[in-house]
């Protein structure tokens, strides 16, 4: 198993606080899938106003989330170093439960198409092992 932690997630993807949605990766292959975490806590910034008496993690930050961790698997691939991937469209998008403080969501990208700078992720966010998020993404690498 490869893992990454923050600082080696970091020198792949640009993102960074607030909006880097993940805490460290559990395994990975360049170019294939990526499994990671993103351990929620009280104090994230959305929960303010997402909701201040029902607290919910917005599902389209659990999107965000998971493309994040297809971006890790598909830029840590040798000729997309210092590159950026761009969200292309979403299809197939289910939410099927909500996450919450506390929770420590998996987030699973399995890269299933690429064709040149175009490519689909096949994407499971899960709680508990219960699935809470499913989605098709598609990137750009720019």
């Amino acid at each position: 198993m490869r893992h990454l932690d923050i600082n080696q997630i970091k020198e792949i993807i640009p993102h960074r606080h607030p909006f880097l949605l993940v805490d460290y990766i559990e395994d990975f292959e360049p170019g294939q899938y990526a499994v990671g975490y993103k351990c929620v806590t009280f104090r994230e910034d959305f929960f303010k106003g997402h909701f201040p008496k029902e607290p919910v993690m917005p599902g389209v930050l659990t999107v965000e989330a998971l493309a994040q961790v297809g971006a890790v698997a598909i830029l840590s691939m040798e000729e997309n170093k210092g590159k950026i991937a761009y969200f292309g469209g979403i299809q197939k998008c289910k939410f099927k439960g909500k996450i919450v403080p506390g929770d420590k969501v998996r987030l699973e990208t399995k890269i299933i198409r690429q064709k040149g700078p175009v490519g689909v992720g096949e994407a499971v966010a899960s709680v508990d092992g219960k699935k809470v998020v499913t989605a098709e993404l598609t990137f750009m690498i720019g």
